[in-house]
């Protein structure tokens, strides 16, 4: 008994927790979150509409009853404290260069997950500012969304307008759907992942310039691939009339494939992007298992433009998604883009020569270097390639059906076949040009 009566109380807290039901965690983060947003000018103001999760409020304690129903008629109060806090002070416009400030809530209210009046935005303004639901609503309070009308003061709705949208606080992984809708009536529609930084709702072309300059500039410094096979490339080549040539024909050949991926004359298929990687993979490991065994430069500018063919279409995977900031400047976002991607390459080179240089000078002898450099490159390329290679397999190559769609995408391929010869025979008057053969014997020395 004594010992009993020394377990008793334990017993009794424990049985206690576990009769307890479980309370709702306000603070989990939520794994996925979408938000969709509308932004539009009219006249002397602009009005934002956005609709976000409720359980994305996570410092919020959102009063329910049974299960977990939201009580809509005591939520109601706190909807503009959660606008505010969670959405407002996340949100910087811009008219022109000026922020807009003194923005005012105009409408909240609470809607169920299967609404569908944000699709468009007159039925979104609509909802927004119509009658809220009834207090009676069963509604799951992490299932339930909050609509928000802002108002913010502008000087003239055909102004220039930005955004900084960093709502990626919301969730592990936030999405956004965000539409512009100028007074034009030309609607743009953005979609993108985490925080984007600031998007210009309708840049001006030296403003989209400026931004794919910089967005190729480091995409070329992000994708460790494509410098790997810049600097497999260049290890035997260090000297400036075979690094023109080598690069110039990288450039050439993926500039034609970016291009072309860009106007659609790539394939769709869902297998088509893992192959790309793929050969990105094997252009790696072919370029330094060639400088192991003995890189000719004739050689080594074909195969810089023959998988920069293949590098090309591995950009444009990474351009397709940024194209959406372009606005009505599509064809100098993508010019822009292959001009920051070759900064990208000229810097990389800039630092990488004369490392290279001295590495050879003063610690290793250049041939053992190379090999050695070469091999540590392989060896990372092949582990890439068998990865890649794995995930390429588990997608099934259908054949397509001959029809005129294949006729018309068979016309295509012919074209962009020409204009990658086109721009081989002119890379080989460039190599003829800067690194000429071995000159024939004169006469008069052939006679003795």
């Amino acid at each position: 008994m004594p010992r009993l009566s020394t377990r008793l109380p334990f017993a009794l807290v424990a049985a206690a927790l576990l009769a307890r039901p479980a309370a709702l965690n306000a603070h989990d983060i939520p794994a996925r979150v979408t938000v969709l947003a509308f932004v539009k000018p009219e006249g002397r103001r602009l009005r934002l509409v956005v609709r976000v999760p409720l359980e994305a409020m996570r410092d919020i304690t959102w009063p329910v009853r049974g299960p977990g129903y939201l009580e809509l008629a005591r939520a109601g109060s706190l909807l503009s404290d959660a606008a505010r806090l969670w959405i407002a002070n996340y949100i910087q416009l811009y008219e022109g260069d000026a922020r807009l400030v003194n923005e005012r809530i105009v409408a909240t209210r609470v809607s169920l997950p299967s609404d569908r009046s944000f699709e468009r935005w007159e039925s979104a303004l609509v909802h927004v500012g119509g009658a809220p639901l009834a207090a009676d609503t069963e509604i799951i309070w992490s299932q339930a969304m909050l609509d928000v009308l802002f108002e913010y003061p502008i000087a003239s709705d055909r102004a220039r307008f930005s955004i900084r949208p960093a709502l990626a606080h919301l969730g592990i992984r936030t999405n956004t759907v965000l539409r512009f809708l100028p007074p034009d009536g030309a609607e743009r529609a953005f979609q993108y992942v985490g925080d984007p930084g600031l998007v210009r709702l309708d840049p001006r072309w030296h403003q989209a310039a400026l931004e794919f300059v910089e967005r190729g500039f480091f995409h070329i410094l992000d994708g460790f691939d494509h410098l790997l096979f810049v600097l497999a490339l260049v290890i035997p080549f260090r000297r400036l009339r075979p690094l023109i040539v080598i690069v110039t024909a990288f450039t050439v050949a993926h500039s034609i494939t970016l291009i072309a991926a860009v106007a659609g004359l790539a394939p769709g298929a869902l297998w088509f992007p893992p192959l790309v990687e793929t050969l990105i993979a094997l252009s790696i490991l072919y370029a330094a298992f060639e400088n192991v065994v003995g890189a000719e430069l004739r050689r080594r500018w074909l195969i810089a433009f023959g998988f920069g063919l293949v590098h090309g279409f591995g950009f444009s995977f990474a351009l397709r998604e940024s194209l959406q900031f372009a606005g009505a400047h599509l064809a100098t976002s993508l010019l822009t883009f292959n001009l920051g991607v070759e900064l990208g390459q000229v810097a990389v080179l800039l630092v990488a020569v004369p490392v290279l240089n001295a590495l050879f000078t003063r610690v290793v002898r250049e041939r053992i270097g190379t090999i050695l450099l070469s091999a540590l490159v392989a060896h990372t390329a092949w582990h890439w390639m068998i990865d890649r290679g794995s995930t390429l397999s588990q997608y099934k190559v259908r054949w397509p059906a001959f029809d005129l769609a294949l006729a018309a995408g068979a016309m295509r391929a012919v074209m962009l076949l020409l204009i990658i010869v086109g721009a081989g025979w002119l890379m080989s008057g460039l190599y003829r040009r800067l690194v000429p053969g071995p000159r024939s014997p004169e006469p008069a020395a052939a006679a003795k």
